[in-house]
Formats: C-alpha cells, structure tokens, sequence
C-alpha cells in the first residue's frame, strides 16, 4: 500500500501536479472497548491493543511526510467512565513510554502532549514528561498526545488568559483577535489539522480541537482502533487528496 501511495506521488511530480500530504492530522482513536468486546474480552484488553497501533501509524505517517500526528488518548469526558478503566487508561501512557521510547528515539520522533495535568495521577505525568523531554532534540515527527484534553476547556482556558491579560492592562479588550485566540490554545505551536480521522463509524467530534478544525477536512472510517491499519490511513489520506479545500470560497 506505501509502495503503491509513494509511486502515484511521484506519477504526479511528473505530470505536473501535486498531491497534497496533510501537514497535521488529528486522530481520535476510538472503538477499544467495542473490539474487546466484540471478541468476549474485557474492555482494558481493547485499550492495550489500541496502544499498539500509534507507533504503526505514526511510523505510516512519518513515511508519507506527515509532520505533526495529534491523537486523542484521554478526553476531559473520559473521567465518567469506570474507576478501574479510567486507572488502566492512565496507565497505558506508562507502559507505552517504556516500550516504545527506543523506537522513537531511532526514529527521530519528537513526542509532545496537549492538555492539563490537572487530575493526572503522577506516574502518567512523569512518564509523558519523560518521553518529551528525552525527544527534545529529535526534528522528525511531532507525536502529539491528547492527553486529559477537551476542546471547549481548551478555549474557555485561552479566554480566561486573555481576560487576566486585559485585567492587568497588558491587552485592549476590543484589539482580540482570532489569532490571539489560536495563540493562547495548548495547541499553539502547530498549524491546524489539516486531516481529522475518526475510526470506529462514530461521526462526531467529541470535543476535541473545536477551535483548530474549522476548515479541517474529515474522514470517518468504521475500522475500529485496534483494526486500523497503514492501509487504513493510507486510504483515508487518499481521500484527503481527492477533495479541494476552499476555505469558505469558491
């Protein structure tokens, strides 16, 4: 499926077109507990093999030239779940981090999280914290982990910083613009997803980057997480190609 992505790129360099690889793409990675129990597992079964996969698609990702690769691990929402899933969830940063650190590091991958660490239990801090700081350095990739992250604490955040701002006189109420918003977002460093994939068949957002995906282009897949495959999101940038992005014009 690569050799056959990578060799219709080149087919098109040489006709004279381009097709264009989304610089940022956002992935809510759900359907864990529905492929366990699909299967007659317990649903922390489904979690643990939806880990697996954000090291195959990242790697997908880097090799198509995808720069950032945002991926929601835990919503704001996702504290209403089950005391004993919500403490497997928090601990499969932990477990990922140990395994996957080398790979990521040989792969020059830079990880980074986006969200509040208010709440997080210290062992998932300090295994996040880990990975980013030992990525520092790297220039590839940016994995960036939506972790304890929801789209409308996301603003409201942004918001109350530009209050405290106006309050302390730094800032003129009525000078706010779009852009100050989008700077005061966890998200700042980064373009907006240009690609937003949501596995599963759910097809909603969930309250994830509302701010950010305005004139993202979505795809919506039935392939539950643990089934998602490089073939998969190679296909669904395939269908990121074949559209035209207007942004509000003709």
């Amino acid at each position: 499926m690569l050799e056959r992505f990578l060799k219709k790129q080149n087919e098109s360099q040489e006709a004279g077109t381009f097709l264009h690889v989304p610089e940022h793409v956002a992935i809510v990675m759900d359907g864990n507990g529905r492929w366990a129990t699909k299967r007659g597992l317990p649903r922390n079964i489904g979690h643990r093999e939806g880990m697996k996969r954000i090291h195959e698609i990242t790697e997908s990702a880097d090799d198509i030239g995808v720069k950032i690769l945002t991926m929601f691990a835990f919503s704001t929402e996702n504290w209403g779940r089950p005391q004993t899933e919500v403490d497997f969830i928090l601990r499969l940063p932990e477990r990922f981090i140990e395994s996957e650190l080398p790979k990521l590091m040989k792969n020059n991958v830079q990880v980074k999280m986006m969200g509040s660490n208010e709440g997080l239990p210290q062992h998932t801090i300090n295994a996040v914290q880990k990975a980013v700081n030992e990525t520092a350095t790297n220039d590839g990739i940016v994995l960036n982990l939506a972790l304890n992250y929801g789209g409308r604490a996301d603003i409201t955040r942004a918001v109350q910083k530009l209050c405290l701002e106006v309050d302390e006189g730094k800032r003129d109420a009525n000078s706010i613009t779009e852009q100050d918003i989008t700077e005061s977002l966890f998200s700042h460093h980064y373009p907006d997803p240009d690609l937003f994939i949501r596995t599963s068949g759910e097809i909603r957002l969930s309250n994830f980057m509302l701010w950010q995906m305005a004139y993202s282009e979505f795809v919506f897949t039935d392939v539950l997480w643990p089934d998602f495959s490089k073939k998969d999101f190679l296909e669904a940038i395939d269908v990121y190609q074949a559209r035209k992005r207007r942004y509000g014009s003709l």
